[in-house]
């Protein structure tokens, strides 16, 4: 059983943390995110830790679930969430035009795919793309969208990946 629910959250200097009823806004050197969390979990502020308790154990879930979302805003407001994609294939490139990302992944047409509010693209290269800003929420999400245009095949490996995943290779058919 897990019990990331009673762990506490040591903010980090140059963050702080303001609390509406069950609203929490966490303002950082980064940027601020504001959320709203279940009134079932109550937040206790002592200094600059923050914990997190529970009405009971019918909230055993929500509670750990909680504790990990705040976790992640003072994390994301004091140093940011980073995804790398590489793309593998001839001819698959990247690139940037204004704050649209371009895709040439082998497709009869580009794939053009507008940067969500509060995310930053970089294309330091024609094969490699990073994903940056906040929230993890919405990098991870905003990767996986653009993942999802060529996922990676198991015969030849192309096409766009994470920078540490591994792809299975199959063997394909053989002749008689």
């Amino acid at each position: 059983m897990s019990r990331i629910g009673y762990k506490k959250v040591v903010m980090p200097e140059g963050v702080t943390m303001t609390q509406d009823g069950n609203t929490i806004t966490v303002k950082g050197p980064k940027g601020s995110i504001t959320r709203t969390f279940r009134p079932e979990i109550t937040v206790k502020v002592e200094g600059n830790v923050v914990s997190f308790d529970r009405k009971s154990d019918e909230f055993k879930p929500l509670h750990g679930t909680t504790r990990a979302l705040f976790a992640n805003m003072v994390e994301g407001v004091h140093t940011g969430f980073k995804k790398q994609l590489n793309l593998v294939g001839v001819g698959y490139r990247a690139q940037m035009q204004g704050q649209k990302l371009v895709l040439n992944v082998g497709y009869s047409h580009p794939v053009e795919m507008p940067a969500p509010e509060g995310i930053k693209i970089e294309v330091p290269s024609n094969t490699e793309i990073i994903i940056s800003g906040i929230s993890k929420e919405s990098v991870g999400k905003f990767a996986a969208e653009i993942r999802e245009v060529r996922p990676p095949e198991p015969y030849k490996g192309k096409g766009i990946r994470y920078l540490d995943e591994q792809v299975r290779r199959k063997e394909g058919k053989t002749g008689k």
